[in-house]
């Protein structure tokens, strides 16, 4: 059976390229969420194996979703998107528990990569 996935963005076609990457290679897209919270709610309706969450983000940012969705399944493996230049909130992302994370705009190789490493 395949791998789902949450996918978080707030942009539209971020969540359609990442989509398209993971389910044409054999992953399941069971959700998205356009901010932390609908991240947090999502999550806990559809327990995904692994979510790919945006760092940036209107209401709740990503980093605050990934402390929630810790906070409610400490199992949870959770990948982080960032853009360029924002390391330091992807190493706060590391050090809050994100097992990996994938730089914009993204490769299908480094996606499939750390998703594969991920969940392995």
């Amino acid at each position: 059976m395949s791998k789902k996935i949450l996918i978080v963005d707030d942009a539209v076609f971020m969540r359609m390229k990442l989509k398209d990457i993971l389910e044409k290679n054999g992953y399941t897209v069971v959700a998205e969420a356009e901010n932390g919270r609908e991240a947090f709610e999502k999550y806990q309706a559809t327990m995904p194996d692994l979510v790919t969450m945006d760092i940036t983000m209107p209401e709740v940012d990503g980093l605050e979703a990934l402390k929630m969705i810790k906070g409610f399944d400490a199992s949870a493996k959770i990948v982080m998107c960032s853009a360029m230049g924002q390391q330091g909130m992807v190493m706060d992302a590391i050090r809050a528990g994100a097992l990996d994370f994938i730089v914009k705009p993204f490769d299908t190789d480094r996606v499939i990569k750390a998703v594969d490493k991920v969940l392995a």
